[in-house]
């Protein structure tokens, strides 16, 4: 049996000179050092020895055991020093190009709004998601038997708290802690209890508060005249039309000629040649009290638009959900 012992250990260090592949060696490993390797098989066989053989041969398989997993430890070193060795100098292989991540469009688009206000002399604030009903609601000019409350389904967790419906609420908390001259934006998410092609119950806004004095209509109209110039290109043309929001007076929603058909009439702008864009006017002089600001010192104006809409024009998309499916070629054209 001794001899058997020093055959294996023979033919083994003959053939471990040989390898020269990982696979290649953890194959002979298995074959030699396994549980049912060529030594696990001659240890099977020491209880057939006698007492007297058994220490020799028992002692001589331990040594040759020692002996050969040190020897498959430095051949693992050697092969996978040669293996990364040739990985360092073979050029010829294909380089291996990362995937990087991209901007989501809607991050994209309220990045360069944010930019666009940011050079006119807006600062960028941000407010809870969770919000109170008061400054949701009562504190822009909404006490809780108003009627323009029927605009938004409202997700409520409380009878006094809320996932707020605009980022709106920002702007009376700024409002709160700071006295005018104010420009500020406030971007962020929103939730509505709303969902199709065109409609999502979480979505982003972004508002935006002008308050100094002496700041009129003629301010507001020249302030989204540059931007839309800035976002949708200058030869886009833009106009207000009247209307109510609880927090402004005079209101006025703006829309921009429609990007699709050029003002000419097709089924996105349903043949009229305008699409609306976003709502704004002046801050009604109750929304000032709410805050301390006294309506006879100070003027200002204020506006919202959903990021959603303003992405789907830029780049002529036709489903709000897109944005929010995470499937790769969508986003890969951004």
């Amino acid at each position: 049996m001794k001899q058997e012992i020093q055959t294996i250990l023979e033919n083994s260090l003959a053939e471990l000179a040989q390898v020269t592949e990982p696979s290649a060696l953890e194959r002979l490993r298995l074959d030699v050092l396994g549980r049912k390797g060529a030594l696990a098989h001659l240890f099977k066989r020491l209880g057939s020895l006698s007492p007297e053989e058994r220490p020799g041969v028992g002692k001589a398989l331990n040594e040759a055991r020692a002996r050969l997993e040190s020897a498959f430890e430095a051949a693992r070193e050697r092969v996978n020093l040669t293996a990364r060795r040739v990985l360092a100098v073979d050029v010829t292989l294909p380089g291996r190009v990362p995937q990087l991540g991209r901007l989501h469009p809607i991050t994209q688009v309220s990045s360069e709004v944010a930019g666009i206000f940011q050079r006119l002399g807006f600062d960028v604030v941000e407010g809870p998601e969770v919000e109170l009903d008061y400054y949701n609601f009562e504190a822009l000019n909404m006490p809780k038997d108003h009627p323009a409350r029927d605009m938004q389904d409202t997700f409520y967790i409380s009878d006094t708290i809320l996932l707020r419906t605009h980022t709106s609420p920002i702007q009376v908390r700024v409002m709160e802690n700071r006295r005018p001259p104010l420009r500020i934006i406030a971007p962020g998410k929103v939730y509505r209890r709303d969902s199709d092609m065109t409609h999502s119950p979480m979505f982003h806004q972004i508002e935006g508060l002008m308050v100094d004095k002496d700041v009129s209509f003629g301010d507001l109209k020249g302030i989204l005249a540059v931007f839309v110039q800035q976002m949708f290109g200058p030869e886009v043309g833009l106009r207000f039309r009247p209307s109510f929001f609880p927090f402004t007076e005079p209101s006025a929603e703006v829309d921009i000629q429609c990007v699709m058909c050029g003002g000419r009439g097709c089924r996105v702008c349903k043949e009229t040649g305008w699409l609306e864009i976003l709502g704004s006017g002046m801050v009604d002089p109750e929304v000032f009290k709410m805050v301390g600001y006294d309506p006879d010192e100070v003027t200002g104006f204020a506006f919202g638009m959903g990021v959603e809409r303003i992405a789907m024009l830029k780049f002529g998309i036709n489903d709000l959900r897109l944005f929010f499916d995470n499937e790769l070629r969508f986003l890969e054209q951004f």
